[in-house]
């Protein structure tokens, strides 16, 4: 059985306490490799390394970070199918998404910030007659990047790739419930020649490493990924800690659909941004809203094609619904489908975990499901669930269904269909959304900012803003 080790100081490490957790494949339901159980010994030696790393690193040039990225980069793609397979396994999603998305976002993630770095600037003013201003981004020093579970490589690399490329240093947490990709970059770090220390990866609970490190004096950044509750308890500590914080953390999102949508393409599309990933995707569109006039076609559309959606092993290409994370994930998804059959909602299809022959007998399987009858300001329809179910309600009028999708604490992103490009881009302006897709879902350029409002989060990541908030600006006024 594989025994995963902490990256640090450019080495790897055995954890301090000598324990380990167990990591099951959520397709088995077997446990298949061993975690690190650290705690805040691991990331001390952690924080010394990065800060021991940050004198050199941060006065690297940007085209030699480049160098080092870029060949990461180039090991990641070799290590595509390996990654992608390793990734499945971990997580439970299919092997043709892990194969087709998480691992090429990882290594464009690493590309663009390692080329984005070389094309910063800063800026200056002349106060005439007097002085010139000019404006320097410095990096912060140690920064900290906690990373979830349901895009694991993925999002690990969308924190720290803008951190190492700013100049600042890492500890970094992966999630306790996927670690096997990022320990896997732990070696491909080494192989690139990444100097000793700019990154290090601490695995183990978040009570423990991910508690350690945001209440760490030397950290002076935190970006998490997560869940509110959990980004609320960060907010608690670094705060008064002064540190600054990017917290990207749950969503409930709308998909409004008009009914002078290109039908075809929203269908495609819903049924995608409704499922894919088991629905463990922080931007689905868990609620669903449809102009009257084409309720009942889509419905039945939808329960048809949900139904059609083959549930199977992770690691096999037909499969397009794989396991969810974990056990007590599972349980949750079904406790929220039991809570919607008390709140007066109507299982369309689906509701039920799924038994499947084989390998895959003891893995965490759950049926596509579809909901109507449900109030919009029902449980079911305000927290968020993250699981393969999806509400579905008609609406008669603009101003009703902005009501329905604004009625949430989160706002993280929304989706809007229609061929009014009036109504497109009023109703966008109106949603209380960090991202808002028209006709379309997914649909990122890497350039843009990413991040939500109300409780689902602050701070921005992606873009130059990623490269910002790893800096600390300062002013310089030489006078005349």
């Amino acid at each position: 059985m594989l025994t995963i080790e902490n990256y640090i100081g450019g080495e790897m490490v055995l954890p301090a306490s000598g324990l380990y957790l167990d990591n099951i494949e959520p397709a088995t339901g077997e446990v298949y490799s061993q975690i690190p159980d650290s705690d805040d010994r691991d990331v001390n030696l952690a924080a010394d390394a990065a800060r021991a790393a940050f004198p050199k690193w941060s006065k690297t040039s940007p085209e030699a970070r480049f160098e080092i990225l870029i060949r990461l980069v180039s090991f990641i793609e070799r290590d595509l199918d390996e990654l992608a397979r390793a990734e499945s396994i971990d997580n439970g999603k299919p092997l043709t998404l892990a194969r087709a998305m998480d691992i090429p976002r990882a290594a464009s993630n690493f590309r663009f910030y390692a080329t984005a770095a070389m094309h910063t600037s800063n800026e200056s003013h002349e106060t005439v007659g007097q002085a010139i201003n000019y404006t320097l981004r410095q990096p912060l020093g140690v920064v900290g990047c906690i990373s979830p579970w349901n895009l694991p490589l993925y999002l690990f690399t969308w924190k720290i790739a803008p951190a190492i490329a700013a100049g600042c240093t890492v500890v970094a947490k992966p999630s306790e419930i996927t670690p096997m990709t990022a320990y896997m970059l732990s070696k491909l770090c080494i192989e690139a020649g990444l100097p000793a220390g700019v990154l290090n990866i601490v695995h183990g609970l978040g009570p423990k490493v991910g508690a350690a490190i945001v209440g760490h004096r030397d950290i002076k950044a935190i970006s998490f990924t997560g869940g509110t509750k959990t980004g609320e308890e960060i907010a608690r500590t670094a705060a008064p800690m002064f540190k600054k914080m990017s917290l990207e953390l749950g969503g409930k999102n709308p998909n409004i659909i008009f009914a002078d949508c290109n039908y075809d393409e929203m269908l495609e599309t819903t049924v995608r941004s409704s499922f894919a990933n088991q629905g463990q995707i922080c931007l689905c569109g868990s609620r669903i809203f449809v102009e009257r006039p084409i309720y009942e076609r889509f419905k039945n559309d939808l329960v048809s094609r949900a139904m059609e959606l083959n549930i199977g092993d992770p690691l096999e290409d037909s499969t397009n619904i794989g396991a969810v994370v974990s056990r007590s994930h599972m349980e949750k998804i079904q406790s929220y489908i039991d809570l919607a059959r008390t709140e007066g909602g109507k299982i369309l299809c689906g509701g039920h975990r799924v038994s499947l022959d084989g390998r895959c007998s003891g893995g965490f399987f759950m049926e596509p499901t579809v909901i109507e009858g449900l109030p919009h300001d029902c449980r079911t329809n305000q927290e968020e669930i993250f699981g393969p179910v999806v509400s579905i309600m008609p609406f008669d009028t603009e101003e009703e269904v902005l009501g329905f999708a604004n009625s949430v604490r989160y706002g993280l992103s929304a989706t809007v269909w229609t061929e009014n490009l009036s109504r497109a881009h009023r109703v966008s302006a109106l949603l209380d959304s960090g991202i808002v897709w028209v006709n379309c879902w997914l649909l990122r350029d890497l350039r843009t900012p990413f991040g939500g409002v109300k409780d689902s989060g602050i701070g921005r990541e992606g873009g130059f803003e990623a490269l910002k908030f790893f800096t600390e600006e300062k002013n310089v006024c030489v006078k005349i």
